[in-house]
């Protein structure tokens, strides 16, 4: 068989291109490209190989799947490919640990330290109830993502370019600081008994529902990453990103026990940020329910949800 290597711009990336046998796979594709390419360095979780779109065509492109026959992307002996170098990359799952880490580490030095006094506070700090619970529901919840990430999820890509780490951190690690040291602060005014009450009780009440989510959108993807199917059950009958809709809950809650500024902006960025997800998804499950076909698992898991 003949496979074709070029670029998105469609520059030929191997003079030639190579030759393969018949029961070539995907992956033995991939290790001809390293081999013969000028680009030694690629490896397999640095590049995206996928099928030509015709031109001016809105259609996303068909991602070759290393564990398939190259015979199944084509109907002859000659198969062109597109070669796409997605540069350095790391596995989702560190992607998300590093993510969570931060606001999992840094909240408990918040809360037993006083780093108040780094900003020129000089008064005594007495701790309120509110500021324990809210340290507690802080560390389950960032705890619980890691736990989840990896013993739960399956992710629909392998990996993650690895800017994304500095970005995700970023995000998470400021918010998670900047929350923490309003709530732990000795000026911090706590709320009514009863408001904190319900508050952590409606967080909670989210939180075992995220998880949830999670096992039955787990359950729906085979552990290859293939096998998608539209969510059913539970919430999902209600919403079709129940999962995204947990976990903005679980932060209303918080916030309503704790009442800060930082909480609440944190709430609304992530709540903007998971609905433009939850608002795609629900175009493309749509689109797959309109169609009458089962889907290949492409994203559920794409991103933090």
């Amino acid at each position: 068989m003949k496979v074709s290597v070029v670029t998105r711009s469609g520059r030929e990336l191997i003079k030639g291109g190579l030759e393969l046998t018949d029961s070539a796979t995907v992956a033995d594709l991939q290790e001809a490209i390293h081999k013969k390419s000028k680009l030694l360095w690629v490896i397999r979780t640095m590049q995206r190989l996928t099928l030509p779109v015709p031109s001016g065509s809105k259609e996303r492109p068909t991602v070759l799947n290393y564990k398939k026959s190259l015979k199944e992307y084509t109907e002859g002996n000659e198969l062109t490919v597109v070669f796409k170098d997605l540069g350095t990359q790391v596995n989702y799952s560190t992607l998300f640990f590093f993510e969570y880490l931060g606001p999992l580490v840094l909240y408990p030095i918040f809360y037993y330290f006083p780093v108040y006094k780094i900003f020129g506070y000089k008064g005594e700090r007495v701790i309120h109830p509110v500021q324990t619970y809210a340290m507690y529901y802080w560390c389950f919840h960032y705890f619980k993502r890691i736990m989840e990430t990896f013993f739960v999820h399956r992710f629909s890509h392998a990996t993650s370019p690895l800017s994304n780490v500095f970005r995700n951190c970023a995000y998470y690690w400021t918010f998670g600081a900047w929350i923490a040291y309003y709530v732990n602060h000795p000026l911090y005014t706590p709320v009514s008994d009863l408001q904190m009450k319900i508050g952590f009780a409606v967080g909670a009440i989210c939180q075992v529902s995220n998880f949830y989510c999670h096992i039955l959108l787990r359950n729906l993807r085979k552990s290859d990453g293939g096998g998608y199917q539209i969510p059913r059950g539970f919430l999902f009958n209600i919403v079709t990103c129940a999962n995204y809709t947990t976990e903005i809950y679980q932060w209303l809650g918080f916030n309503i026990a704790t009442q800060t500024v930082a909480g609440i902006v944190f709430m609304v960025v992530a709540a903007a940020i998971m609905t433009n997800w939850a608002l795609a998804k629900h175009r493309r499950l749509k689109k797959m329910d309109d169609l009458n076909i089962p889907g290949d698992g492409e994203t559920i898991y794409a991103a933090a949800c």
